[in-house]
């Protein structure tokens, strides 16, 4: 490779096998993000420059195999036979050498050009594992590098295979015998290919396993005229002749005797270290405890208490610094800009609009950078798996799936992710109602309301209060979910089969990039989105001229009085808190966005404007309320993605009248017990 070109390569590996690890160490801050062509799969992308080569390094999402069974593996497999990679780097848990071996055996019978990053090395040595790499590229015929991603080992003896990747290198291919009997059929069917579709000659015998397993996609291939007819015909011949032959199905006998080659080859090239095969994993020993039918649900409860807990603590202090910096900003902008003879339009939209909208968002920063430390450190940990494996039990009485809890769980960052993340269930069913129950779940945009209402009314018990909510909202979902699966769905649950990862130490640099990049997120949001509505809610709060700033004569107060009569009954009917539940339909920070921009900022006016006017029974309703009404519009918009204008509107209406009749039932029933 003496002469300068770029390279790109495509990097591949199951979930929990330290990909993400991979491609942060590979491609450092030179990333970005988008969606894969026609559908909602997020696609990455980074680079990085070696002895003076570019290489393009591309994400593909985390999959188990190359099949049709997914939407994952779908695009995976599409960009590897359409777009043909330079190489394909596939990131391997060494401590779970057979199961991550399947991807890779799947890649090699593609004849992609493989380059094995075998990761987390330290895990498998703590496991008592020792792994012959010397043996393992001989007997693959690939290149394998060890690699701990976390620590950064490995990563530059990867950075240099990579870059002496040729590209007219043949690929290697993979050796797999599957019998006399399976291999004959084989045979007589990627001849059948190769005369079908000529276009497909070079990957014959990978087409040809794939129609043998009965794949979908390639299925569909067959629905043209013509040649396919007489490849459907040979397919049809080979697979009842294998079928009465083996006495069993074609695919499980493929996956079997795959499995049984990768069996073999992990069997020669490892071995258990003495002493230390017969001693229980450190996992295994937390596992006993975490995931167990007694202890499992209450560690997870206590764990969510104990996040809220820290989230006021230790972001209160933090949070009162930034609330006294733009209660200083404000009034220096008001000062400065008297001084300078600036007409009061002027001054009032900088400070009570600008500065009073965006900064009674930006106080929460503290709080809402704490929560998303807290679930990085979970995440990376391993335990989020857990907390899915955990809650399956609960999540059939209830008619969901238990990995139906993780893109639940992902809501509590966001809701829109989370709703692109039900993708990964098989279950049409499943991926219905999990769509249209997440947005009940606590996203970080509520948190805002939440902070000032309990600051307000429930000081001594934030952190629990909130606690209720973030439980409410799970409580919520299950339930709506069992009642849309009796009404909309009959089937019943399919059990959960997942694989828990190991138990792993989260490194400083990993939790502090997951957290950064979720907390600016936000902060971005603030600084574009809600600092565009406060402007436009300063606006029709001063509209027509010559009226008091956010009165109810504004053209804010009269549309606000229009919608206050049906808050009435939940206690909180005032015009300015049905605009601020209007403006929350956009973004939901834009609540206190709102309230703060109305009620001049967040110099303790706000606070005082809600301690007159809301009690503790109300403030609690309007927080459920919050929790429950509309998803936000980026929300909305992905759940028409990944459903229909239907499921949408469902969605959409259903959230509605929930939302107004918990705050109801919360008001008036409280006020008879109290």
């Amino acid at each position: 490779m003496s002469a300068k070109r770029k390279i790109e390569v495509a990097l591949a590996g199951n979930p929990n096998s330290g990909k993400t690890s991979i491609f942060n160490a590979l491609t450092r801050a030179k990333q970005s993000v988008g969606n894969w062509p026609g559908v909602t799969v997020e696609r990455k992308e980074g680079r990085f420059v070696f002895e003076g080569h570019e290489t393009k390094v591309v994400d593909l999402p985390g999959t188990y195999a190359l099949d049709a069974y997914t939407l994952d593996e779908r695009v995976a497999r599409d960009y590897l036979t359409c777009e043909k990679p330079d190489a394909v780097v596939a990131v391997v848990d060494a401590s779970n050498l057979e199961r991550n071996l399947y991807l890779v055996a799947q890649l090699l019978e593609l004849g992609a050009p493989v380059i094995i990053a075998l990761n987390m090395m330290d895990v498998a040595r703590s496991r008592g594992l020792e792994i012959d790499i010397d043996r393992l590229e001989k007997v693959l015929g690939v290149k394998v590098v060890p690699t701990v991603a976390s620590k950064g080992v490995g990563i530059e003896r990867l950075q240099q295979v990579v870059h002496d990747i040729h590209r007219d290198a043949p690929p290697p291919g993979l050796p797999i015998s599957y019998g006399d009997d399976i291999e004959g059929g084989l045979a007589q069917l990627t001849e059948a290919v190769r005369a079908a579709w000529p276009d497909r000659t070079e990957g014959a015998r990978w087409w040809a396993l794939k129609l043998l397993e009965g794949d979908s996609d390639a299925l569909a291939l067959l629905a043209g005229d013509g040649a396919e007819n007489a490849l459907r015909e040979v397919l049809d011949k080979v697979r009842t002749g294998l079928e009465k032959h083996i006495g069993a199905d074609v695919e499980t006998a493929v996956v079997e005797r795959r499995y049984g080659f990768l069996n073999g080859v992990v069997r020669e090239c490892t071995r258990r270290l003495p002493g230390v095969a017969g001693r229980l994993a450190t996992s295994e020993n937390i596992d006993w405890v975490v995931t167990s039918r007694w202890f499992g649900i209450p560690v997870f409860l206590l764990l969510m208490w104990g996040t809220f807990q820290l989230v006021f603590t230790a972001g209160a202090p933090l949070a009162d610094i930034v609330d006294t910096f733009f209660g200083w900003l404000g009034g220096a902008t008001g000062s400065v800009l008297s001084a300078a003879r600036a007409p009061d339009w002027l001054v009032s939209l900088l400070t009570e609009g600008l500065i009073g909208g965006v900064g009674s968002v930006l106080v929460f920063v503290p709080n809402i950078v704490i929560l998303f430390l807290v679930i990085s450190l979970l995440e990376e940990s391993g335990y989020m798996a857990r907390a899915a494996f955990v809650m399956d039990r609960f999540m059939h009485l209830l008619g969901l799936h238990g990995k139906s809890f993780i893109p639940m769980i992902i809501g509590f960052g966001c809701n829109v992710p989370a709703i692109m993340a039900t993708r990964t269930l098989e279950s049409r069913k499943d991926r219905m109602l999990t769509v249209l129950v997440n947005p009940l779940m606590s996203c970080s945009a509520r948190l805002p309301v939440y902070i000032l209402f309990t600051g307000v009314f429930f000081t001594r018990q934030r952190g629990l209060v909130v606690f209720t909510l973030y439980l409410l909202g799970i409580v919520l979902a299950v339930l709506v979910a069992r009642l849309f699966k009796r009404v909309f769905f009959k089937q019943e649950v399919a059990p959960l089969i997942m694989e828990l990862p190991p138990y792993h130490l989260p490194t400083f640099r990993s939790v502090l990039t997951h957290m950064w990049e979720r907390a600016w997120l936000f902060v971005r949001k603030a600084g574009t989105v809600i600092a565009l509505a406060s402007v436009l809610i300063w606006l029709l709060a001063s509209l027509p001229w010559g009226v008091e700033y956010a009165s109810e004569s504004s053209i804010i107060g009269r549309l606000g009085g229009l919608v206050a009569p049906i808050l009435k009954p939940a206690g909180f009917g005032y015009w300015w808190a049905a605009v601020s539940l209007a403006a929350g339909v956009v973004a939901k920070e834009l609540v206190v966005a709102t309230l703060g921009a109305i009620h001049g900022g967040v110099a303790g006016g706000l606070n005082q404007v809600l301690s007159r006017s809301f009690t503790p029974l109300s403030a609690y309703g309007f927080m459920v309320m919050s929790l429950v009404y509309i998803p936000c519009v980026a929300s909305v918009a992905a759940i028409w993605r990944e459903t229909n204008w239907r499921w949408t509107a469902l969605a959409v209406g259903h959230t509605i009248v929930l939302g107004w009749l918990l705050a109801v039932l919360i008001y008036q029933v409280g006020g008879l017990l109290t």
